[in-house]
């Protein structure tokens, strides 16, 4: 008999955010396999998980709350959160599990979830769980919270993230696609950090490269991305299919389990592609490789830059911890720019010959 008959997992963030935490919703699912595992989450992750195989059984979407999938800033509407509490106490979770950052804004959060048992992390600011892992910047997420997962029992052996695509999801990418059975490599210069995106003209290289080679090249971005994505297509010699906002985040996943390879900075993208077990090569910034990088290399290769300093001013502008002051520096330049198109192309090859 399962020790917990219903689980609830408050993580309203990016995609990039839910694939991290795919092998801890993973191994729930493998200890307590009769366990109804709902997700509380945003609305982006009900379209998605609708249809979808996964260790989720129904997702819940919560109202906008400050801190928790919204602004620190943002004015919470108390009566609809009131609202939204009591309907969750309704559901008489078993389990909840925190595994939305340090806790200052989430903890609270869960706890009015009423469940007779709450997990998660904790810095030393936020409301105690019933039981915690401390909350360290530089963990790999992808252990994160497997660790705390582990509170409640769970032991797995598998620790990479899988998803598939399904066949709606390849039926919208074909149309997009139109006929053409090139091989496909897909560029993501886009990051939502400026600091973590390649140059896109270095993205424009490695594109005309494996143009030459007979491949597709399809670049892909979404929300402020379209100058990047064009930049990219009209400085490579070679033609390039524009994805910017073509593809629902389904036909996403459809278009990288078509592709040979992906190569991305340190996005959503990025990690949807290594859950669908795609060949990826990764720009990292130094900081972002220790948390986000799978632990694994047979098919991703990770490639960082250790630049911390402002280029133009010398000013350290790296990410907490490693500079807690403010800073002067206004410039808006890539991080990542120590990365060379030779290390790029060489590690696709190598990829796609293995």
């Amino acid at each position: 008999m399962d020790k917990f008959k219903k689980i609830a997992i408050l993580r309203a963030s990016g995609l990039g955010d839910f694939i991290f935490a795919l092998p801890a919703l993973s191994a729930l699912k493998e200890t307590f396999p009769k366990a109804e595992i709902i997700y509380l989450g945003k609305v982006w992750h009900q379209t998605f998980l609708s249809k979808r195989k996964s260790p989720v059984n129904r997702v819940i979407v919560i109202p906008p709350v400050a801190g928790v999938g919204m602004k620190e800033f943002y004015i919470n509407d108390s009566h609809q959160l009131e609202k939204f509490f009591a309907k969750m106490q309704k559901e008489k979770f078993d389990l909840a599990i925190q595994m939305h950052g340090g806790g200052r804004h989430s903890n609270p959060f869960l706890l009015n979830l009423g469940a007779k048992l709450t997990i998660g992390t904790q810095t030393s600011d936020a409301l105690p769980l019933n039981r915690t892992i401390s909350y360290q910047y530089y963990q790999n997420e992808y252990l994160r919270w497997l660790e705390v997962v582990s509170l409640a029992g769970v032991k797995t052996a598998k620790i990479m993230p899988r998803l598939e695509a399904t066949i709606e999801d390849i039926g919208e990418t074909k149309e997009a696609l139109g006929g053409n059975n090139q091989k496909l490599i897909i560029l993501h210069p886009g990051a939502m950090d400026v600091r973590r995106r390649w140059p896109v003209e270095r993205f424009a290289v490695v594109g005309d490269y494996f143009a030459s080679l007979g491949f597709r090249i399809v670049v892909t971005g979404s929300g402020n991305e379209e100058d990047i994505v064009r930049t990219v297509i009209d400085q490579m010699e070679h033609s390039a299919d524009n994805f910017y906002n073509k593809l629902s985040i389904n036909g996403l996943a459809g278009l990288l389990s078509l592709s040979e390879i992906v190569i991305s900075n340190d996005t959503g993208l990025l990690h949807l592609a290594d859950a669908l077990g795609r060949k990826t090569v990764g720009i990292y910034w130094c900081s972002n490789l220790i948390m986000a990088a799978l632990p694994f290399r047979e098919k991703s290769v990770c490639l960082s830059s250790w630049m911390v300093n402002c280029p133009f001013c010398n000013e350290n502008r790296a990410s907490f911890p490693f500079n807690q002051k403010k800073t002067n520096c206004k410039h808006e330049t890539s991080f990542v720019a120590e990365v060379e198109v030779k290390e790029v192309i060489e590690a696709a090859e190598n990829l796609l010959s293995s």
